[in-house]
């Protein structure tokens, strides 16, 4: 039996009013993100508020660096230099979510959420719920259609900023990987109409990265007070409530 049928198969413990231990058949526990799952989600989301910070600075320069009789004190040459490190940090837990998604077994119930986006009954339902109007509705996999949809723009975006980075990166470092990519790179660059669109791209690609944060924190949270499944504390512990039907 495996990780996940095992956790399946607790019960929750509660203490009643008398103070003794009961047992509440009718609560279940899953496992339903793997131990995977959620250290790329926080490697990934730290990673993404440092490139964000780092980011905007190396679009307006606000800080002045500190006068020495050195000349070697390049603050921005600094920020450059980590926000591409963290920036193949990125790379790498988005390159790993997504085989996770496609290929691992443990991930089932995130590929299950498919049959939900296409299924119109449960996105009727789901709008419902959001507008306070009608129970949640019972989904085949984790996420529900409007958090598959949300999900998928968001790796959508996170590509492109992959993108259009590397191409910023090979003006940069010509040698090593940067000589590696520098000609695949060059020619997505033409494609895409030059480098001053490049840059712009990335920026805007920041802001809908921004954009999914803010709702992504909200949804979250509104799932968490109006199904109390602990869907906040899943992305620590990988566990989830249920209702026992």
């Amino acid at each position: 039996m495996d990780t996940t049928s095992k956790e399946s198969t607790k019960i929750q413990q509660h203490v009643d009013i008398e103070g003794h231990v009961g047992i509440d058949e009718h609560i279940g526990r899953d496992l339903e993100y793997s131990a995977a799952y959620r250290w790329q989600h926080w490697i990934r989301a730290f990673s993404i508020i440092f490139l964000i910070a780092t980011g905007f600075y190396l679009a307006v320069p606000v800080i002045t660096p500190t006068v020495t009789n050195e000349p070697t004190n390049f603050m921005y040459a600094l920020f450059r230099t980590w926000h591409i490190i963290i920036g193949f940090v990125f790379i790498a837990a988005i390159l790993l979510k997504s085989y996770l998604f496609i290929f691992a077994k443990k991930h089932e119930n995130e590929r299950a959420a498919l049959w939900d986006v296409i299924n119109p009954i449960v996105w009727v339902k789901q709008i419902g719920f959001y507008l306070l109007i009608s129970k949640h509705p019972k989904l085949r996999g984790v996420y529900n259609p409007m958090q598959f949809l949300s999900y998928t723009l968001f790796y959508v975006m996170a590509f492109g900023l992959i993108i259009t980075g590397l191409i910023l990166f090979v003006h940069v470092y010509h040698e090593g990987l940067g000589g590696f990519l520098y000609e695949p790179m060059r020619s997505i660059e033409v494609m895409l109409g030059g480098l001053a669109f490049v840059r712009e791209l990335h920026h805007i690609l920041m802001w809908g990265v921004i954009l999914f944060i803010v709702i992504h924190i909200y949804i979250a949270v509104y799932n968490a007070v109006f199904i109390k499944e602990g869907t906040i504390d899943a992305i620590i512990s990988g566990i989830k409530w249920h209702k026992r039907v």
